[in-house]
């Protein structure tokens, strides 16, 4: 099998979006989770997510893990994914377990996997960019396969409310051991962070699967056997139901705080050049969006993409006139 062929892509959709609920909340009170949601009056964030996964591998090695309770925003985008590519979570249970499900089966498809982890809520505006230095993340893993390599954007502004990469010493095949992580530092702080060359942490990783189940072995190896254990249980039966069983037993598991933070030394970070890069993660990030106005490339909206999505855009105006006529 070519090391094409062996390229995957995960898609992670399976969040809740609590922080953007005020604007993610039709005026009917249906919250609805971002990455169903439009920015503008184009296709969802989820749907900009799959473009972003096409560009690396098609839709046959293309992965995306969603929630049950969510099936009626995610079931149109995702009707042209074979089904088995679709993995239902019966609840969301964090994304370290949203990563660990379809992991497990990718790696039981494709023993060599080398798959990039993709959030379904970003937004990106040089496209172009970010697709470049994944593909060269991939290449790199040909000649270090067990070094998982988180892609950090480098700053276009101090931002305290995102996380930070404290890159360490250049390897040699360019990309950076990782000293350290920052979680929503003061002003202050991610101003000097930014001035010592800290990146921003994306959630966006390029990996062998082997190596991501390596990092999830090392920190919740009870709990991979235990959803390995359910799926073979499932597998064939009429009465399937031990992972949803298990669900709900499941404590909610960070993947970047309970997985990943202690494991730098089983990490590189490379930098990707600003591309535009928001993760939308607050109300401020949203509104910047907006204020600096849709992606200059044009953009279509391909049949899949169809239906009456949320537009963030037209929620923020709502909300404003709201504000403005209460405050009258």
């Amino acid at each position: 099998m070519s090391e094409t062929n062996t390229t995957w892509t995960l898609v992670l959709a399976a969040g809740e979006g609590s922080r953007l609920q005020a604007l993610t909340t039709t005026a009917a009170g249906t919250s609805v989770p971002k990455q169903f949601c439009s920015l503008f009056d184009g296709p969802a964030l989820l749907h900009e997510a799959l473009r972003r996964a096409s560009c690396l591998a098609d839709e046959s090695r293309t992965c995306v893990i969603v929630a049950e309770q969510h099936r009626q925003w995610w079931r149109e985008t995702l009707a042209t994914l074979p089904d088995r590519n679709v993995i239902v979570q019966p609840w969301n249970r964090g994304t370290a377990i949203g990563i660990l499900l379809p992991l497990l089966h990718i790696l039981e498809r494709d023993r060599d996997a080398r798959i990039v982890l993709l959030p379904s809520d970003h937004l990106v505006r040089q496209e172009a960019v970010l697709a470049d230095a994944l593909r060269a993340a991939l290449e790199r893993l040909r000649t270090c396969p067990g070094e998982p390599l988180l892609m950090g954007i480098v700053p276009e502004e101090i931002d305290p409310e995102l996380g930070y990469i404290v890159p360490g010493e250049r390897d040699r095949q360019g990309a950076r051991t990782v000293a350290g992580f920052v979680e929503k530092p003061p002003f202050a702080q991610a101003r000097e962070l930014i001035r010592a060359g800290a990146l921003w942490n994306t959630f966006i990783v390029v990996a062998r699967g082997q190596a991501l189940m390596a990092l999830l072995q090392a920190r919740i190896g009870d709990t991979v056997s235990a959803i390995e254990a359910a799926i073979a249980h499932d597998r064939g039966r009429s009465d399937a139901g031990a992972l949803a069983a298990l669900y709900e037993r499941l404590p909610s598991i960070d993947f970047s705080r309970d997985i990943v933070a202690g494991q730098e030394a089983a990490l590189r970070v490379v930098a990707v050049p600003p591309c535009g890069w928001s993760d939308l993660g607050t109300p401020q990030r949203v509104e910047e969006a907006l204020r600096r106005g849709p992606q200059c490339a044009p953009r279509t909206i391909p049949p899949r993409a169809g239906g009456a999505w949320l537009s963030l855009a037209a929620q923020h105006h709502r909300l404003q006139t709201h504000h403005q006529a209460a405050g009258a």
